[in-house]
């Protein structure tokens, strides 16, 4: 791969060679020791300190001449944040952007700069206005980013995020998504294609931040125009230019440029089988939707665009809540999206809010307790976004005339200890606090390191959480006779759910297999899933290996993901299904080949003979 730098290696190979040899000789070189090196081969004050990617840079540059050959163990020990990466995939997040959203939820922020509910100094948002919004972009800069900073890139988690995907237009969600497997192809082929793309959306888009000019706010105290009317007026032509383009296109009326946001079905259907085999694969895509906008349609064409999770807004599971804030819907849709959703194999991601307007930490903790005791709900994963307060929010009204108030540290506390007590062994607590910028919140929690602060509560009490982020084995060094086989079963809406992990004896988690066994009463909601139960993830922990290589002492490529399929295998047998189906992403359909499973429509099979399960 051929990536821009500013720094001459050659005019500072010296130095960077003398730094490089002490990280290579020390195995067990820590972040803050890597500092002291850097720092000491420093030639006089004042002179430049070289950063990660610059060190990484150079070992790959220089490994096998000035150094000895090249261990990728040495970029692990150069690595900046390599947390990001060890949950065993690679995530990048991606915007869509600004559009109409079908909410008027009082919480919710209104910049509109970003897609609904996101604000423009957000890291993740910055870095969507700084690529236009496009997908292309916004993909292969974070790629880059990664690959710069010694993380892999090759098993990659692609995370939609913004307003309500499924409020946008059909076309503009294909396009999406097939622009972001095109950067991540041209990336693996060492194809950079972004100046030309920034060129022609500078001519081209509102969007682009030279051309950006939007400087309306919206008042949350006064709410004189709402975000869906300024977006509309802001971006019209926009909006109107787009609409037009994709209209052309699909009459044959015009060519098309890589920004013009249309792509077929078909087009969106070759890259996903470019991808099955490409250098940089999609082992899980992600959309934010509505639960009231969750249809047997919705679902099934998401599954279609190679969806995988879906992050659903619950909010709250109180009516009375949910109608003060506006929400917009009752927990009756909640409970059919949910049920949809499962019924497709999808992993459920959930959004929880404690300290809404009409709530109480009490109410808070009875309303987190029902997530899990009833049998609709109970959701895959989780994140608690306490509410906070921001000027553009409809909330500052409640705020003004004190019928709303941000709960005390001590209050939140309570609530989160809590609901961390009452999170089951299937749940993974993904996020626990929303990163937004304390310069953003008017009232509310402005403590970003909230998880730490519950931690510290349980340990003091002689608790801990059990979810899954609490005990993934992360960097530890493993064997996998350390682990042992564990299954937890619990009811679902569309029947029975198991969920197998491995464990060591203090319940640390090294990987784990989501096994759906629906009820034969509840028709599937297509032909292709008859009969069938559902692996819905699998997934093994640990700092991510690359795929083909493996790593003494790693949960990856230890054959755990092997070994939970074949379990799940035997107890679908054993409950007499017919076929055991995957919700599989593109980027892994070769990995359930390999284990017997035969590609379908939306989903690859396994056929159950009466001897699977002995």
């Amino acid at each position: 791969m051929s990536h821009k730098f500013t720094l001459d290696l050659e005019q500072h190979r010296a130095i960077l060679v003398n730094i490089l040899n002490e990280v290579v000789r020390d195995s067990g070189i820590t972040a803050k020791s890597l500092d002291k090196v850097v720092k000491k081969h420093v030639r006089k004050s004042g002179d430049r300190v070289y950063s990660r990617d610059e060190l990484i840079r150079a070992y790959r540059a220089f490994a096998g001449n000035d150094l000895p050959p090249f261990d990728p163990s040495v970029v692990e020990r150069l690595r900046m944040k390599p947390v990001r990466t060890s949950s065993g995939v690679t995530p990048v997040t991606v915007l869509t952007k600004p559009f109409p959203c079908p909410g008027e939820c009082i919480f919710c922020p209104n910049d509109v700069r970003m897609p609904k509910s996101y604000l423009s100094d957000e890291p993740g948002a910055m870095r969507a206005e700084q690529n236009s919004f496009d997908p292309y972009l916004q993909t292969y800069t974070r790629l880059r980013a990664y690959y710069n900073t010694g993380h892999p890139t090759d098993k990659l988690e692609i995370i939609v995020l913004g307003g309500t995907w499924s409020f946008y237009p059909e076309t503009y969600q294909i396009w999406f998504i097939k622009r972001i497997f095109d950067a991540m192809h041209d990336f693996g082929d060492g194809i950079d294609q972004t100046e030309a793309v920034r060129e022609v959306l500078r001519g081209s888009s509102q969007l682009h931040p030279e051309r950006n000019t939007v400087s309306v706010r919206v008042d949350g105290a006064a709410l004189e125009q709402t975000y869906n009317h300024v977006v509309q007026t802001v971006y019209h032509d926009e909006m109107a230019r787009s609409r037009e383009l994709a209209a052309e296109i699909a009459r044959g009326e015009r060519p098309r440029s890589p920004v013009d946001e249309y792509a077929t079905w078909e087009e969106l259907e070759a890259a996903h089988r470019r991808n099955e085999t490409a250098v940089c694969r999609c082992v899980g895509l992600v959309i934010e939707t509505r639960p009231d906008h969750i249809s047997e349609e919705e679902v099934l064409r998401v599954r279609r665009l190679g969806c995988t999770k879906v992050q659903i807004g619950f909010q709250s599971l109180n009516d009375d809540v949910l109608r003060l804030n506006r929400r917009g819907h009752t927990v009756a849709a909640t409970r059919r999206a949910v049920g949809l959703l499962r019924r497709a194999g999808f992993k459920i991601h959930a959004h929880w809010m404690p300290n809404l307007y009409g709530s109480s930490p009490e109410m808070d903790i009875e309303d987190y307790e029902r997530l899990f005791a009833d049998p609709d709900f109970r959701p895959d994963e989780l994140k608690i976004y306490p509410c906070s307060l921001i000027e553009s929010a409809a909330l500052m009204q409640r705020y003004l005339d004190g019928s709303w108030r941000p709960y005390t540290q001590d209050e939140l506390l309570r609530v989160l200890v809590e609901c961390f007590r009452r999170t089951p062994e299937y749940c993974r607590l993904t996020r626990v606090i929303r990163d937004i910028p304390g310069t953003d919140i008017v009232a509310g929690n402005k403590t970003t390191n909230f998880r730490q602060l519950v931690d510290a509560e349980l340990k003091s009490r002689g608790q801990r959480s059990g979810d899954i982020r609490a005990r993934e084995v992360r960097f530890s060094a493993i064997s996998p006779e350390q682990f042992a086989l564990d299954e937890v079963w619990y009811r679902a809406s569309a029947g029975d759910e198991v969920f197998l992990q491995y464990i060591s004896p203090d319940r640390r988690i090294a990987g784990f297999l989501r096994l759906s066994l629906p009820d034969p009463k509840v028709p599937p909601l297509i032909d292709e899933l008859a009969g069938a139960a559902m692996i819905r993830e699998v997934h093994v922990y640990g700092q991510s290996v690359e795929i083909g290589e493996s790593a003494p002492g790693r949960a990856q490529h230890a054959g755990l993901g092997t070994q939970l399929i074949e379990r799940a295998v035997e107890l679908a047998a054993e409950r007499g299904y017919a076929c055991l189906a995957v919700i599989s992403a593109v980027g892994t359909r070769g990995y359930y080949r390999k284990r017997g499973f035969e590609d379908g429509g939306l989903y690859q099979k396994k056929v159950l003979s009466k001897t699977s399960g002995k």
